[in-house]
């Protein structure tokens, strides 16, 4: 698809300035396509990933058909998270920072709504906000959207999965018929197409698929292992790569506790986001996470589509994810803004078929590889001093540090002594490990006897059996005695959850 450059969009100036000041040169495919559709007035069902610049998609075409002279609610954007909301704002903030007396608001519950009817009193043109929030302000007659000009839906799927459908459809009945609206979702399923059916005009679909959708930056990998190892595995894998960013994925806020206090009590730089902590306690995790004050941020999947961070080195799925899309958004995580991204997914045998769906659906091979041992780790370490200390003497400046060498070296210790000396602290005592034994054993397994369900369904039952986590066999025969049927797990589906995440 022929992409078009920023300085050809059919913008303001002040557009193509803000756009130019964020980096961008080219549009992606979603903005190709919807843009030039959305501005000329046009209803749109665009179907896409996180991660495709989808936000632009919207927000430039928004921003430019705002009117600045008219200080009443004009365009209406509905997420389904906090964090998303707040990313969506910071989005429009940057794009239209050149466009004067225009007013955007994120609206969300854990935040005081006194302070949000004060700024909606002033006149605020652009309002994005979580349903069960915008709700209130609505039933409090604090937010009009009689005569709104625009109605964005994005995320539709997920607020479908979380319960929103009829706050949703409360939401748009109230507004005036005579509007444009955006619809924006990964999936497309029954509930969506109703909505589209009965809330939109002639819409134009815009599908991006997932060839488009691949992300070749980003290496896609998975290891075996039983479910007692995976902190085991994850500290080998943080301390062979020493990511400077990184995110751990779990299913469950539970999940997500325990492993934030293990990993701080084993000395990480370690926080936590989920649903269950006060808004004011996630801005504060997510803050510290882009200044660098912490290494590790350990989430469920409430932060994969709100997260917005360029220069996350890794991500962990420490549990695979039980729905499809969800994966996608996590490695979304890293690998972003072109830079390289690593994703490592700890699978143990029960979770094997999630991982064969995860393949399927977004038809790429997921690399399988082998967990560092206490060796690898130590000659990882070794290679990335080496490289650290041939920089620092090529960048020179070095006469400071020689002079103390020389006193030192007058005491009767060689230069190769200081040197050795200088490395033990740094990397503390080599081939202590070289005699133990490792106590993490690779589990191995038939990957093509390994049946996965039929209907290629997250939740969908599969009936395979368990094979050997022998490690030193790794023949794929069925284990002896009973065949433990290890597939016949399906992941209990959450209850619909009607709040704000």
């Amino acid at each position: 698809m022929k992409k078009i450059r920023i300085t050809e969009l059919t913008c303001s100036p002040e557009i193509i300035r803000g756009l130019k000041e964020m980096g961008f040169e080219e549009t992606t495919p979603i903005q190709t396509q919807t843009i030039p559709v959305i501005l000329e007035g046009k209803d749109v069902v665009g179907q896409a990933q996180t991660g495709t610049g989808k936000t632009a998609a919207f927000a430039i075409p928004v921003l430019e058909k705002i009117d600045p002279k008219d200080r009443s609610t004009q365009a209406l954007i509905l997420c389904p998270t906090r964090e998303l909301a707040i990313q969506i704002a910071d989005e429009f903030a940057k794009i239209g920072k050149y466009k004067e007396n225009i007013k955007v608001l994120p609206v969300f519950g854990g935040q005081s709504i006194d302070r949000q009817i004060l700024r909606l009193k002033k006149g605020v043109q652009v309002v994005i906000g979580t349903p069960g929030r915008i709700i209130d302000h609505l039933r409090r007659k604090t937010l009009k959207i009689k005569d709104l000009k625009m109605f964005v839906l994005d995320e539709a799927d997920e607020m479908l999965n979380m319960g929103f459908r009829e706050d949703i459809e409360t939401i748009l009945e109230s507004a005036t018929e005579d509007r444009q609206t955006l619809l924006f979702s990964a999936t497309m399923p029954k509930e969506i197409l109703a909505i589209i059916n009965k809330f939109q005009k002639d819409p134009v679909e815009i599908k991006i698929t997932r060839k488009e959708l691949s992300t070749p930056n980003i290496k896609q990998t998975y290891v075996m292992i039983h479910e007692k190892d995976k902190l085991d595995v994850l500290g080998r894998f943080l301390d062979a790569y020493e990511p400077k960013r990184s995110i751990v994925f779990c299913n469950t806020k539970r999940q997500v506790d325990n492993i934030t206090s293990d990993l701080q009590n084993r000395g990480y730089l370690t926080d936590k986001i989920h649903g269950d902590m006060t808004q004011m306690a996630r801005l504060g995790v997510i803050s510290k996470f882009k200044t660098g004050d912490i290494e590790i941020l350990v989430a469920t999947d409430v932060a994969a589509r709100g997260l917005d961070i360029n220069d996350v080195e890794s991500v962990f799925n420490y549990d695979v994810p039980t729905h499809d899309e969800y994966y996608v958004h996590r490695i979304g995580r890293t690998g972003r803004a072109g830079k390289d991204g690593l994703a490592v997914s700890f699978v143990t045998m029960r979770e094997f078929y999630l991982l064969k769906n995860i393949m399927v659906y977004t038809k790429q091979k997921v690399e399988k590889i082998g967990i560092p041992n206490l060796k690898d780790i130590e000659s990882m370490k070794i290679d990335a001093l080496s490289e650290k200390i041939k920089s620092s003497i090529d960048e020179g400046n070095l006469q400071p540090y020689m002079t103390i060498l020389d006193t030192i070296m007058s005491d009767d210790h060689s230069s190769i002594e200081i040197a050795a000396a200088l490395l033990k602290l740094e990397l503390g005592n080599l081939n202590s490990a070289d005699n133990k034994r490792d106590p993490i054993r690779e589990v191995h397994i038939d990957e093509n006897r390994y049946s996965r369900p039929k209907t290629g369904g997250s939740g969908s039952r599969n009936r395979g059996r368990s094979y050997s986590s022998n490690s030193n066999s790794g023949s794929g025969k069925p284990s002896s005695g009973k065949p433990k049927r290890s597939g016949d797990y399906k992941p209990k589906k959450s209850p619909s959850r009607k709040k704000d995440y």
